[in-house]
């Protein structure tokens, strides 16, 4: 890349195929009909940092979304700066199926995947 460029592709937050499939099925049950996933990164958890998946129906000011497929997903502009270059991905597997996080900012994750310290 010539110098002075940004990587945009590096700075994009991205939905694997599976969390857009689960996110498909989950919004067709009432409890989630007509929101969105919200992805956040908190402080806490036996890494540092853990990640929050909630759901929500606002768009705040700060926020960004992401699309794809009809899916969208919203990530507060702190936690967005966490997860540059990230997939977040749906995972099933013998412990359970659960929205994740393949975030090239972690330098070590604990072993459930849901926190992360920081390079």
């Amino acid at each position: 890349m010539p110098d002075g460029q940004i990587d945009t592709a590096a700075k994009m937050v991205t939905l694997s195929d599976s969390a857009v499939e689960r996110l498909k099925v989950l919004g067709q049950e009432d409890a989630h009909a007509g929101q969105m996933l919200r992805v956040a990164v908190d402080g806490g958890g036996c890494s540092g940092f853990q990640y929050s998946f909630t759901f929500d129906d606002q768009i705040n000011d700060d926020d960004k979304v992401i699309e794809k497929d009809g899916i969208s997903v919203v990530i507060d502009g702190m936690s967005w700066d966490y997860l540059a270059g990230s997939e977040i991905g749906y995972k099933q597997e013998l412990i359970g199926s659960y929205f994740s996080i393949e975030n090239p900012n972690a330098a070590s994750t604990c072993g459930c995947g849901t926190s992360f310290a920081l390079l």
